[in-house]
């Protein structure tokens, strides 16, 4: 069952970007068998520019092969930035070892879909 926090106060500029596409958003986590999609970064703060910012997401794959793995990243990396129409940087939580930056991830970000 997806479950999401569009109406987290965070969201004051990103919201109708994301929540209008909030039903396909859910069908390319289906496809790219995603297991948690989250944003963070600028897209959650005032720095967000509606016409000019990245979107910057945490991503967690079901189990996969290495060769489906590679497949739905890049897949799925692709697909966001069609749907949204700019530019999608993904991370995966494991394999952040800054722990400033994980910190920083960690105390700043909003969950838009958990399988």
């Amino acid at each position: 069952m997806a479950r999401n926090r569009i109406s987290d106060k965070r969201f004051s500029a990103v919201t109708p970007l994301i929540a209008g596409r909030q039903s396909e958003l859910v069908a390319l986590c289906r496809q790219f068998h995603v297991q948690r999609l989250e944003l963070f970064g600028s897209a959650l703060h005032s720095a967000f520019e509606v016409n000019r910012s990245d979107l910057d997401f945490l991503v967690e794959f079901a189990t996969l092969t290495p060769s489906e793995y590679a497949s739905a990243f890049f897949g799925f990396k692709e697909a966001l930035e069609r749907l949204f129409g700019r530019p999608a940087d993904l991370i995966i939580p494991s394999a952040n070892r800054n722990p400033y930056f994980r910190e920083s991830v960690e105390n700043g970000k909003a969950l838009l879909y958990a399988a």
